[in-house]
């Protein structure tokens, strides 16, 4: 089994790992109100417009993670190949039900234990994907990710709303920076500026998943001895990672992450409860729909990390992202039919997300932006690619265009991968 043939190579990498997963990353934040808040509080009326007026004051800040959880590649039960060793009797099984969603843990990294509910005992994430009947497959690192990088941008944002600001994001094929402009905030009140920092950083950590997806397609590693363009450009992924920005926003809104313990357990709530939203199908039926779109969707023949064990790919970016139902009439020429058929007795409830571009009369597509700055080891992997889109820095307004020039490379690729397996 894997296990057994990696535990005796990398045992100090595996602590490495644990000991940096379980590395302190509290944070402390209270909402201090102004001297109206309190006369109005104690007022034999309150106003509540009033009591909402208050600065957060941040004791210490949510770091901003450094890595990304594992992902799970798209498909079931896949094959597992090191290098040019093939590890036999392994396959990759990624898939869960929703009763097995563990409590969110933020900067989780490979290991996270943490407590589901106040009293609750302490268990891992269990990150794995699970097919919803309205938002298709969904890969719960990607959401987690997300909402952790929102947080962490919220309390980055809001101090500092209205100024020019830029903030250095971790690095992945080369420096990473978000810019806002200086922008007029007088005409908002306090709660209408809390809503406009929230969905700001909301917005920009949705792109930071962008620029991953993008990365992985360039030679991105998070562990140098395993590509990872099989992830890259996934059907599930962007829906995934817009989810969690829309469970983050929730949060943030509802002032449900002051504080590290605080966000942990009110996320495992919102994702649960998101997900089963979404109408989760059970952990068969989710292992009966990538069977069904094998060969399609997926090649179960390719062993991972091949970069065509993954057919079907999303290139589509920007700030409004559908998910991929499998059709019924594929599913219907499956020997698996019988099994999955109770899925499709009502008309297909597909769930649309958008992020806003504008709010309280704030175009915050105008005034933010990622730029990713290509490191020189990747620019290479940018030749089919014009230099004006990316030699002076990729901005997050630039993503789509990137990613069209790189399904047309993943077409050619594809081909001659083909034409070389017939010949051999």
């Amino acid at each position: 089994m894997l296990k057994h043939v990696m535990v005796k190579h990398i045992p100090i990498m595996l602590l490495v790992l644990f000991t940096s997963a379980c590395s302190n990353n509290e944070w402390q934040s209270r909402a201090k109100p102004s001297e109206n808040a309190v006369a109005s509080a104690l007022d034999n009326q309150p106003d509540s417009a009033l009591t909402s007026e208050f600065s957060v004051e941040a004791f210490s800040l949510a770091r901003l993670p450094k890595a990304v959880r594992p992902c799970c590649a798209f498909g079931n039960a896949q094959k597992v190949k090191v290098g040019s060793l093939h590890i036999p009797f392994f396959r990759y099984a990624n898939t869960l039900s929703v009763d097995e969603i563990g409590p969110h843990s933020y900067e989780a990294g490979t290991f996270s234990f943490t407590k589901s509910s106040p009293n609750g005992s302490r268990g891992t994430e269990n990150n794995g994907q699970i097919y919803t009947l309205r938002g298709g497959f969904i890969d719960l690192a990607h959401v987690r990710d997300t909402a952790d990088n929102a947080i962490a941008l919220f309390y980055r944002i809001q101090p500092q709303l209205g100024q020019a600001i830029s903030i250095e994001l971790p690095e992945e094929i080369g420096t990473r920076f978000i810019h806002l402009k200086a922008f007029d905030i007088s005409h908002l009140d306090n709660r209408q500026q809390w809503e406009l920092a929230a969905t700001i950083a909301v917005r920009l950590a949705y792109f930071m998943a962008e620029a991953h997806e993008i990365a992985q397609w360039h030679g991105y590693r998070s562990w140098v001895p395993w590509p990872e363009e099989v992830s890259a450009y996934s059907p599930e992924d962007l829906y995934s990672n817009m989810l969690g920005s829309k469970i983050a926003l929730a949060l943030l809104n509802n002032n449900l992450a002051m504080t590290r313990e605080l966000y942990n357990q009110h996320m495992s709530t919102w994702l649960s409860a998101s997900i089963n939203w979404l109408e989760p199908v059970s952990r068969q039926q989710t292992n009966a729909l990538f069977d069904i779109t094998d060969g399609i969707w997926w090649d179960s023949e390719q062993a991972m990390p091949s970069k065509f064990m993954l057919l079907k790919r999303h290139y589509l970016l920007g700030d409004e992202q559908s998910p991929y139902l499998v059709p019924e009439q594929l599913a219907e020429k499956h020997p698996l039919w019988e099994q999955v058929k109770p899925l499709y007795q009502d008309p297909a409830k597909v769930h649309h997300l958008s992020l806003s571009r504008t709010l309280h009369g704030v175009d915050i597509e105008e005034l933010s932006e990622l730029v990713l700055h290509i490191g020189k080891k990747y620019q290479g992997s940018f030749a089919h690619i014009p230099a004006s889109l990316w030699r002076d820095g990729l901005s997050h307004k630039n993503f789509r265009a990137v990613s069209k020039y790189n399904q047309q490379q993943d077409i050619l690729e594809l081909k001659q991968f083909r034409r070389d397996k017939k010949s051999q």
